[in-house]
C-alpha cells in the first residue's frame, strides 16, 4: 500500500512496456547466442537444450492464455464493435470498404514478393551442398491443417464462408468462420429492439472484460515470456542456419521493410497522419507481435493503442482489429510467395508469367483466414508449393529460419491491422461519431 486508499501498482506494470519487452528480446538473444551450439557454445549442447526447454516455459504459457481467450474475444469485440453503431448502415460502410482494402494491400505486398524475389534471386547463393544436407537428410512432416481449405474448389470454398456448424468452427479454431458468424449475430442484433438485445449485449460485454481481465494478466509475463521465446529459439536455431540462407532471409526483410513503407504512405497520404507520431504508437504492439509471433497474442493491445493513441473510435477498433486478425495477412503472404520463388529457384524449376499469376492468387486466397498463430505459415506454405512442383522436402531448407521470418511478418501483419484502423477511422470515422455506443474497452497493461 502506498498513500492512503491507493493501492500502488507493481512497477513491472506500471513501467512501458515496449521497454520491457525490449530489454527481455536484448537479453534472451544475447543469452542465446552465449548458450547456442553453434554461438558461444558455453555449455554442453544437452544442457543448452535441456535449458532452452525450460526458459521457454512463461512464453508457452504466456501464449496458451492467450490462445484460452482469443475464441471469446474476438466473438465479443466484433459483435460489440457492430452493435456500437446503433444500426446496419455501420456495417455497409465498414463492410464495401475494408473488404477491398484488404485485399488491396495483400495483392500490393504479394506483387513487392514476387518482384523482390525475382530481381535478387536469392536460390542462386544456396550452395548444393547444403541443399542436400538439409533436405536430403533432414525428415520434415506438415500437419494437415489449413490444406483442405486451399486445396478446395472456389464455390466450395464460398459455400464454407458460412459456419453450418459453428460448434465445430470453434473446436477446429476456424478464425474466419468464427468472424463471419460473430458478424451475423452483430447484424441480427441491429434489427432487434434495444429491450430484446439488452441483455445480450449486456453478456457479450461482460465476457469482453472477462477474456481482456485474463489478457491483463498474461501481459504481467509478457516481458518474461518475450526472454524465455527469444532465448529458446536463439540456443535453437543457432547463427549457422540463418548465416547459411543470409540472402534468402535478407530478401524476405527487404520486403517486409518496403511493405512497411507502403503502410507509412497510406497513413500519410490516405489517413492524413503523421508516419512519425504513428510509427511511434504502434511500437508496443510491434514488439509484443515480434515476441510472440501471434497476431491473436497482440489484438487486445492493439485495440487499446487503435483507440488510446491513434485516436480511432472504439467501434471501429473493435471491429476492425480481430477482423485484420484473421484476414489481413500481408506480411504472411509476402513471405509465402518469396519462399516459394525461392525455393522453385534452388531446384531449377522455371515459372511461367501464367504460374505466377496463379501463384498470386492461391497466396492471397491462402493466407485470408490462416490462423494468427505462430508457425501456422510454414503449414500454409507447404500447401502452395504443391502447386508449383516444388518437392514437399524443400520446406526442410527453409524451417530452420521460419520462426524469425514469423516474428518479423507478424509484426507487419499487426503494423497493417493498425494502419486499417486508421484508414477507416478517416474514411467512415465521423459518420459514425455520433451514433457510437460501445462499451469502453478494458485497460490492457
Amino acid at each position: 500500500m502506498g498513500r492512503r486508499g491507493k493501492i500502488q501498482r507493481p512497477l513491472l506494470i506500471r513501467t512501458h512496456l515496449w521497454l520491457q519487452i525490449l530489454v527481455a528480446m536484448v537479453f534472451g538473444l544475447g543469452l542465446g547466442l552465449l548458450l547456442s551450439p553453434s554461438g558461444v557454445a558455453l555449455v554442453s549442447n544437452d544442457m543448452a537444450y535441456g535449458f532452452a526447454q525450460w526458459v521457454a516455459v512463461p512464453g508457452q504459457l504466456f501464449l496458451a492464455m492467450i490462445q484460452m481467450v482469443v475464441i471469446p474475444l474476438v466473438l465479443s469485440s466484433i459483435i460489440l464493435g457492430i452493435a456500437a453503431s446503433g444500426d446496419s448502415s455501420f456495417l455497409k460502410k465498414v463492410g464495401l470498404r475494408i473488404a477491398p482494402y484488404f485485399v488491396m494491400t495483400t495483392t500490393i505486398a504479394v506483387m513487392i514478393g514476387i518482384t523482390i524475389v525475382t530481381v535478387l534471386k536469392p536460390g542462386e547463393f544456396i550452395d548444393a551442398e547444403l541443399v542436400q544436407s538439409m533436405v536430403g537428410d533432414t525428415p520434415h512432416t506438415v500437419t494437415s491443417t489449413g490444406v483442405e481449405q486451399v486445396n478446395t474448389s472456389i464455390p466450395e470454398r464460398i459455400v464454407r464462408l458460412v459456419p453450418a456448424n459453428p460448434f465445430k468452427s470453434l473446436i477446429d479454431k476456424d478464425m474466419l468462420a468464427i468472424v463471419i458468424y460473430a458478424i451475423f449475430i452483430g447484424v441480427a442484433l441491429l434489427a432487434l429492439e434495444k429491450r430484446q438485445t439488452k441483455l445480450i449485449l449486456d453478456l457479450v460485454s461482460s465476457i469482453q472484460a472477462l477474456t481482456l481481465k485474463i489478457v491483463n494478466w498474461a501481459m504481467i509475463i509478457a516481458p518474461l515470456a518475450v526472454f524465455g521465446l527469444l532465448c529458446d529459439i536463439t540456443i535453437r536455431i543457432g547463427v549457422d542456419a540463418i548465416l547459411g540462407m543470409s540472402v534468402y532471409v535478407a530478401t524476405v526483410m527487404l520486403g517486409l521493410i518496403l511493405l512497411l513503407g507502403v503502410y507509412v504512405l497510406i497513413v500519410m497520404f490516405v489517413a492524413g497522419k503523421s508516419p512519425g507520431k504513428f510509427l511511434s504508437a504502434i511500437r508496443e504492439p510491434q514488439l509484443l507481435a515480434f515476441s510472440t509471433s501471434s497476431s491473436a497474442a497482440v489484438m487486445p493491445l492493439s485495440m487499446k493503442t487503435a483507440h488510446e493513441k491513434l485516436g480511432v473510435r472504439k467501434s471501429i477498433a473493435q471491429f476492425v482489429v480481430p477482423l485484420g486478425a484473421t484476414v489481413n495477412m500481408d506480411g504472411t503472404a509476402l513471405y509465402q510467395v518469396v519462399a516459394a520463388v525461392f525455393l522453385t529457384q534452388v531446384f531449377g524449376i522455371d515459372l511461367t508469367l501464367s504460374d505466377l499469376l496463379l501463384l498470386t492468387a492461391t497466396t492471397i486466397g491462402a493466407s485470408i483466414g490462416s490462423p494468427s498463430t505462430p508457425g501456422v505459415g510454414i503449414v500454409i506454405l507447404a500447401t502452395i508449393l504443391q502447386g508449383i512442383g516444388v518437392p514437399a522436402s524443400g520446406i526442410a531448407l527453409i524451417i530452420g529460419v521460419d520462426r524469425i521470418l514469423d516474428m518479423c511478418r507478424t509484426t507487419v501483419n499487426v503494423s497493417g491491422d493498425l494502419t486499417a484502423c486508421v484508414v477507416m477511422d478517416r474514411w467512415i470515422g465521423e459518420e459514425v461519431a455520433a451514433v457510437e455506443t460501445a462499451q469502453p474497452l478494458p485497460e490492457v497493461t
